[in-house]
């Protein structure tokens, strides 16, 4: 899954896809780079963000929605948003996915939404919004507290009609969760497994995996801006490949990156080392 952020302040990448050209232009880059999904969001989520309207939101991503559909019609589109109503535009407009960072708890409506349209809807563990979620990061067991509170979104979607097979779970990781604890979950994904429901993990570029390359590494909560920490985006891009990598031995159903082509060629590397080490079993 490639990101295609339409935002001005987005945490690494913020105004860079604002015109409609731009942001059909990088599109297209991940298409070709290897994104079988574009996640296209009109939203920043980093923390402290302040909120947008759900009309400027939608100002932001039905028109590039449409654009890509005619564009790249063999890449699904997913929409990242929190509020119902562009959920039910964006599908009108081709996006065949819903990607709720908030997991329904923003907005219960977009359980509706899903459920009569079908999409798969991507059900992320948030305990509330980037200006108040760092100081909600208080767990008695990170990963059981999270796999716990993600199947409480899931019963609410399947009574609001969402069918089981249209769920996918996301931990997420950055969202009212430290450092540590974010390691601590990606460490122990077994948990969410337990739900019995597929997995997409989006840790591209989050201040945890800079934390891992510059050693602060303690307890502190995600840092909101680039300029606080200096790693580059491109040392996170790689160790985010790198983390990929790791991931694999996992059934994950996807990946949600920036770098598609980074995340694509350590997929391929998994595989042609996977693929030997079967041919020499059957020799």
């Amino acid at each position: 899954m490639g990101v295609l952020n339409l935002t001005p302040d987005s945490f690494s990448d913020g105004g860079l896809h604002n015109s409609l050209d731009a942001a059909l232009d990088h599109a297209k880059l991940l298409a070709i780079s290897g994104a079988q999904i574009i996640d296209v969001g009109g939203e920043s989520t980093r923390p402290g963000a302040s909120r947008v309207s759900a009309a400027d939101e939608q100002i932001r991503v039905i028109e590039i929605i449409r654009a890509i559909k005619i564009a790249e019609p063999g890449v699904r589109i997913s929409i990242d948003t929190m509020n119902a109503s562009t959920a039910e535009l964006a599908i009108a407009a081709g996006a065949e996915i819903i990607n709720d960072v908030s997991g329904g708890k923003n907005d219960p409506q977009i359980f509706a939404v899903a459920a009569h349209t079908g999409a798969i809807l991507i059900i992320s563990h948030w305990r509330g919004h980037a200006d108040a979620m760092n100081q909600m990061n208080q767990y008695q067991d990170i990963a059981a507290d999270v796999a716990r509170e993600l199947g409480e979104q899931i019963d609410a979607a399947i009574a609001a009609g969402v069918k089981r097979e249209q769920i996918v779970i996301d931990p997420g990781l950055g969202f009212a969760k430290d450092m540590q604890q974010n390691w601590q979950l990606v460490a122990r994904l077994d948990e969410l497994e337990k739900l019995g429901l597929p997995i997409l993990v989006g840790a591209s570029r989050k201040r945890f995996i800079a934390g891992a390359l510059d050693g602060t590494l303690e307890p502190t909560s995600e840092i909101s801006s680039i300029a606080q920490n200096p790693i580059s985006n491109s040392r996170r891009d790689v160790a985010g490949a790198v983390l990929t990598a790791l991931l694999l031995q996992r059934k994950l159903w996807g990946i949600r990156v920036h770098d598609v082509l980074a995340t694509a060629d350590a997929i391929a590397v998994v595989r042609a080392l996977r693929e030997a080490e079967t041919n020499t079993d059957k020799n």
